[in-house]
């Protein structure tokens, strides 16, 4: 069984930063961090793939950074320059596999439990 706990929510001002961490149970090949703000459909916001390889949504390109520790299997979202519309709560997931990383939610088999993110102005 696939275990993936997320950590690091928390309340910041606009401008602000924060850094979530995904422990995985197993190692796996593609990795990914989700979104769902109040009333809205989950999206995704950026993906990992194990050849280095990631992918990000556009509204937080330049801003956002995910990457893998792989000797401790934990993913991180280093979330800088945060906005009031980056208020969600942020998951985690991951696939076996996967030839490039993704950010469509249905791609992905594992999830985790979520972490609150809220940015106030």
């Amino acid at each position: 069984q696939v275990q993936l706990v997320e950590s690091g929510g928390g309340s910041v001002q606009a401008g602000g930063s924060l850094r979530l961490s995904c422990s995985a149970s197993v190692y796996l090949a593609s990795m990914g961090w989700f979104r769902q703000p109040p009333g809205k459909e989950r999206e995704g916001v950026a993906a990992w793939r194990n050849d280095g390889t990631t992918t990000y949504a556009d509204s937080v390109k330049g801003r956002f950074t995910i990457s893998k520790d792989n000797a401790d299997n934990v993913l991180y979202l280093q979330m800088n320059g945060l906005k009031p519309e980056d208020t969600a709560m942020y998951y985690c997931a991951s696939r076996f596999g996967g030839r490039v990383p993704s950010l469509r939610s249905n791609d992905y088999v594992f999830w985790g439990q979520g972490t609150q993110v809220t940015v106030s102005s």
